[in-house]
């Protein structure tokens, strides 16, 4: 019976040791962005005493947003679809596709608009102070 008991502690062993030596799942680090400047070039300020604001915004096809402007950093990640972003004030439009993050204008008069037949969704981050209700002014306040 000992013998038994021993070949079976060893069998467990065994198997154990070569569960554990089998290779983990590998975990997969892809730089998205790195930058100090929204799209205009413009410095990112950081308001003292920030707090993060994180949500998801979805286009249907030709949808689009009023004309308005954002006092505080306000950051994209486009997860689905291609989202442009009108300059009001140059008219130039800007075009960011699946996969793209950029820092958006600060102070600066523009709407996102969805010119495809497809759904576009957005991951949208600000950073703005606790006291502020929100990090968006429409313009003509309408």
């Amino acid at each position: 019976m000992r013998i038994c008991a021993a070949i079976a502690a060893i069998a467990v062993l065994a198997f154990a040791a070569a569960s554990q030596a089998a290779p983990l799942p590998k975990v997969t680090i892809k730089p998205v962005a790195r930058t100090d400047k929204t799209v205009l070039g413009q410095p990112i300020v950081v308001p003292p005493n920030a707090e993060l604001r994180a949500f998801t915004v979805a286009f249907e096809p030709g949808a689009r947003l009023r004309v308005h402007k954002h006092p505080y950093p306000h950051y994209v990640y486009v997860e689905k679809g291609t989202l442009t972003v009108m300059n009001e004030e140059t008219g130039k439009p800007l075009t960011f596709k699946q996969g793209s993050f950029f820092a958006e204008m600060t102070d600066t008069w523009h709407y996102g608009i969805n010119r495809t037949n497809a759904p576009v969704k957005l991951l949208v981050i600000e950073q703005m102070p606790k006291t502020a209700a929100t990090n968006t002014v429409l313009k003509n306040g309408k």
